[in-house]
This record gives structure tokens, sequence and C-alpha cells, in this order.
């Protein structure tokens, strides 16, 4: 299975704070830690939502909102993707991830073809194939 952790934005991530270097590489050792268990698909830091847009989507038209965006608490800073036997496994990587005081992540399923039943037909399961492999390949 797959999980996203998403990690919360905060004041110090949105003012652009960056973290210092003993942050760094406690975050370096923990990933190394993930990267050798072979859990660690992805995981990536965000600039802060002043650096970002957004779309709305409203029929055919669509309106961008330039960051920064209000609620500090509803953004995200960072992300890691994981590939885990189950959500508590999950769970018991992110207590070890080294996280300041009062820092917050979300730990969300990643979705898989065999969760959308009948609706992944055979085409659009080859067609989903298809495309992760050109992604891959790209890599």
């Amino acid at each position: 299975m797959r999980f996203m952790i998403i990690v919360k934005a905060n004041a110090r991530s949105e003012a652009g704070e960056m973290p210092s270097e003993e942050a760094l590489t406690q975050m370096g050792r923990f990933n190394e830690e993930l990267v050798g268990a072979g859990v660690l698909l992805a995981g990536e830091g965000l600039h802060p939502s002043s650096r970002g847009a957004r779309i709305r989507y409203q029929g055919k038209e669509r309106v961008v909102i330039d960051g920064p965006f209000a609620e500090t608490k509803e953004l995200v800073a960072g992300f890691w993707l994981i590939q885990v036997k189950s959500l508590d496994e999950a769970v018991e990587w992110m207590k070890r991830a080294p996280m300041d005081d009062g820092s917050e992540v979300e730990i969300r399923r990643v979705f898989e073809m065999e969760d959308f039943g009948a609706a992944m037909t055979p085409e659009l399961r080859e067609q989903e194939d298809r495309l992760r492999a050109q992604v891959e390949g790209a890599a």
C-alpha cells in the first residue's frame, strides 16, 4: 500500500524560513532509514504558498488565485510518499520523523487501480499502465 504523508504548513514554513543544518541532518538520516528499509518512493519540501497559485474551476471558467493563502493550517509544506504494508506501519514510521514541536503530518492512503472496481475497465487499466511506464521511462 502506498501512503502520502502530508506535512502541514506553519507560520515558519509560510514565512520561507529554511531549516537549520541540524534539522536537515536529522531529516537526512531519517530519509536514509526510509530508503534503507525500501519504503521511500518520494519526498520533498514545498516553497511557501506566496510563491504558488490556486485554480478554481467553475464550469468552463478557470479562476487563478495567486498566493499567499490565508489559512496556514490548511496548507502543505512538504510530503513523503511511502510504500508499506499498512496504515499502522506508516504511523510507526512517521512517529520517528524528526519534526519540530507543534508540527503535524497527515497520513493518507493512495488509491490503487484495484480500488476503482469495475469502473477501471481493461482499456483504462492498459492506458494507466502505459502512462506510468512512460513516466518511469522519463525519470
